[in-house]
């Protein structure tokens, strides 16, 4: 893929990111999250795991160094580059339940869950399938003492980029984020390009 790719605001897409290429992810205007999730194109049941994740990588924090695990133990991904080092990977896509919970006073969307189950079902990915999301950019602080979750608008400025190299042929998620809260009451585009 030569150039950048725009996912439009509220919207998603899927592709496939092979064995050594880089996809890279780009906040453009800035305050914008991005739902990332993996599959393995060999057996899409291979999918994306924050728990393994957070076992094998040792924190919540991920950024530049860390990898991102599969529920069967497998690298999947691995961080490369980061000008943000603000990310989430406790939340799970936003859906139209989501909006009926927290924004019962707005209308109703069907978020970045119905976005990636519409992107992904050509790759014979089912929405019962999808996981919890890397949430890329999203800022969602936890008290160290309540373990309380907020989530805050995204710190990220115009152009703040995550470069991620597949570790495995993977079937990519990719949205841009729906949610009021996490993308600080606006909607934006997201950027991507895979090298």
């Amino acid at each position: 893929m030569s150039g950048a790719q725009t996912i439009p605001p509220r919207s998603g897409t899927a592709f496939v990111v092979e064995k050594g290429q880089r996809l890279t992810v780009i906040d453009p205007e800035g305050g914008q999250v991005s739902d990332l999730l993996a599959f393995s194109q060999a057996d899409p049941r291979e999918v994306i795991s924050n728990g393994r994740t957070f076992d094998y990588e040792e924190t919540i924090k991920l950024t530049t160094g860390n990898r991102l695990w599969s529920n069967r133990s497998n690298p999947m991904l691995e961080i490369v580059e980061d000008s943000c080092g603000t990310h989430d990977f406790l939340l799970t896509p936003c859906s139209e339940a989501t909006f009926r919970h927290f924004y019962a006073d707005k209308p109703v969307h069907r978020g970045c869950f119905g976005n990636l189950a519409e992107a992904l079902a050509p790759y014979g990915i089912e929405p019962d399938a999808i996981p919890t999301a890397f949430n890329v950019f999203m800022n969602v602080p936890v008290e160290q003492d309540s373990g309380r979750l907020q989530v805050l608008p995204p710190p990220t400025e115009p152009g703040d980029r995550i470069v991620l190299e597949a570790l495995m042929d993977c079937v990519i998620g990719l949205t841009a984020c729906s949610a009021y809260d996490s993308c600080g009451g606006t909607f934006k585009p997201i950027d991507y390009s895979i090298a």
